[in-house]
């Protein structure tokens, strides 16, 4: 609607057409949009998920001579998919974040229960 030159509709005219790579709004949401405050809840929300793990770390792992908090995969397994079944993401996430150390990309329940998780 907004090339059509028939269109009577002023709000379609008056917003820009297209961002560039280079526009700092670029691949973002408008905003003050709904899409916006939605995108923040769920970062706030897997933050929190994050923190929650870390604790379920320290609380269920045992301190090692190197003074780092560690479990297996397994046991965190276990505990954790009784709170959320999304185990692996946030696991990746806190790996993202520095704060756990694991070798490997992804961790498979049953074939990885050995893997020892590190919380730095």
């Amino acid at each position: 609607q907004r090339k059509n030159p028939f269109s009577n509709d002023d709000r379609l005219a008056s917003r820009p057409v297209h961002t560039h790579r280079g526009d700092p709004t670029y691949g973002r949401p408008p905003e003050g949009s709904q899409t916006e405050q939605r995108g923040k809840d769920a970062h706030s929300h897997v933050g929190k998920e994050v923190e929650e793990l870390c604790l379920i770390i320290r609380s269920t792992g045992e301190v090692g001579e190197d003074g780092h908090v560690s479990v297996t995969f397994g046991q965190l397994f276990e505990t954790y998919v009784t709170i959320s079944n999304k185990v692996v993401g946030i696991l990746l996430r806190a790996r993202k974040h520095g704060l756990v150390h694991f070798e490997g990309e992804m961790l498979w329940q049953g074939k990885d229960d050995d893997v020892v998780i590190t919380l730095l």
